[in-house]
């Protein structure tokens, strides 16, 4: 789940990591009267979950309020990729002498969270990483006893920062730590973290991305999510407890587990099959969650035909074919449908489909196969 900007450095402030004074405001009305308490001067920056927001338009200086309302109205009213402007953030102007990018992500190859730094801070680290990745410097965490003093140095040192600059440097990036760590997040990041004329750090910006898994832990942090870049069927899969991701493909998904979900795609591909999406329905599904599951794949209209590949452990297999048949009668399917039953009560939920006019399978190599035929064929 991403964070907005205005919502990471309200997290980072929380923390100790000093931020711009500014708010965030819906309506240009609000935008003017922000900045007049502001004193007039202040950045008006779109609040949506895209890069590329300041080259989009989305990020103006405006020198007085008057100014600050005008731009607040015209970004407002933007759609930057796709996705529209419903706020702004109207943040004090800051007087840079250096920008900085300091960032915790995770390093899956390593097995630890890593820091990454860099004096390029204020673009693209991606294309900073791709064209001079001698410029960023990592340094990996223990977990288990979090980031130490001589690595705060270490990192300071490595990006060539004033020495005068070191110790709330070293306060700033414990505190990031600390924010990743209490968030369960995947990404913490100041991009730019600047020097200001003041010879002050402060986070200019700031990114946070959150491990949807844990989110069970965070329910003041799943209230912050944004739902305009999801899909409609994602927000409706959460809904119901559904793992959901839709693809570009034709040939929709229904599995019980992430293993066997990934296999079943990469099947299909190995057959010349387009899965449409990633579902996985989990263990011990009911009727009800089967049904609202084959509603949001049949939502799409790219989709050709749709295979189940369910094995009955936990999950009953006469419980998901019950699951099929009632959201049959509901949503009245136009697609071929392969059933792959195998487990417990398979017996039972085969004979429930017999009469369903449903394409069955005992393997799941003939059923990606009859699936990318039915597609075809549709």
């Amino acid at each position: 789940m991403k964070l907005h900007e205005y919502q990471s450095k309200q997290m980072f402030s929380k923390y100790g990591i000093p931020i711009p004074k500014g708010r965030v405001a819906s309506t240009a009305l609000d935008a003017r009267h922000i900045a007049e308490e502001l004193g007039g001067r202040v950045v008006i920056k779109s609040q949506v979950l895209v890069g590329g927001r300041g080259k989009a338009g989305g990020i103006k200086v405006a020198k007085s309020a008057e100014e600050a309302e005008a731009l607040a109205t015209q970004i407002l009213s933007m759609e930057i990729k796709g996705l529209p402007v419903r706020k702004v953030l109207v943040d004090e102007a800051a007087a840079i002498e250096q920008e900085i990018y300091l960032g915790i992500t995770n390093d899956r190859a390593a097995k630890k969270p890593v820091i990454m730094c860099s004096a390029a801070g204020g673009v693209d680290i991606e294309e900073v990483a791709r064209t001079n990745p001698e410029k960023i410097i990592k340094v990996h965490i223990n977990p288990l006893i979090g980031i130490k003093d001589y690595q705060t140095r270490d990192v300071a040192a490595g990006i060539d920062l004033p020495r005068e600059n070191w110790k709330q440097f070293g306060e700033i990036l414990r505190a990031l730590w600390q924010v990743y760590v209490d968030t369960d997040a995947t990404l913490a990041e100041i991009n730019p973290l600047i020097i200001n004329k003041e010879r002050k750090l402060v986070a200019l910006d700031g990114k946070m991305l959150i491990d949807d898994n844990a989110l069970f832990r965070h329910p003041e942090l799943s209230e912050m999510r944004d739902t305009d870049e999801d899909a409609p069927s994602e927000v409706e899969a959460r809904k119901y407890g559904l793992t959901f991701i839709k693809l570009d493909g034709n040939i929709g998904c229904m599995v019980n587990g992430a293993g066997l979900a990934m296999a079943s795609m990469d099947i299909l591909k190995f057959f010349g099959g387009e899965p449409a999406n990633f579902l996985d329905i989990g263990g011990g599904a009911g009727a009800d969650k089967v049904a609202a599951a084959m509603r949001i794949i049949l939502s799409d209209p790219s989709v050709k035909a749709i295979l189940f590949n369910i094995f009955g452990g936990i999950t009953r297999c006469d419980e998901v074919a019950k699951g099929i048949l009632a959201a049959m009668a509901d949503v009245k399917p136009k697609v071929p449908m392969v059933v792959r039953l195998v487990g417990t009560n398979a017996e039972e939920g085969r004979a429930m489909l017999a009469n369903a006019n449903m394409i069955t399978a005992e393997t799941l190599a003939d059923a990606a196969q009859k699936a990318v035929a039915a597609a075809k064929g549709a």
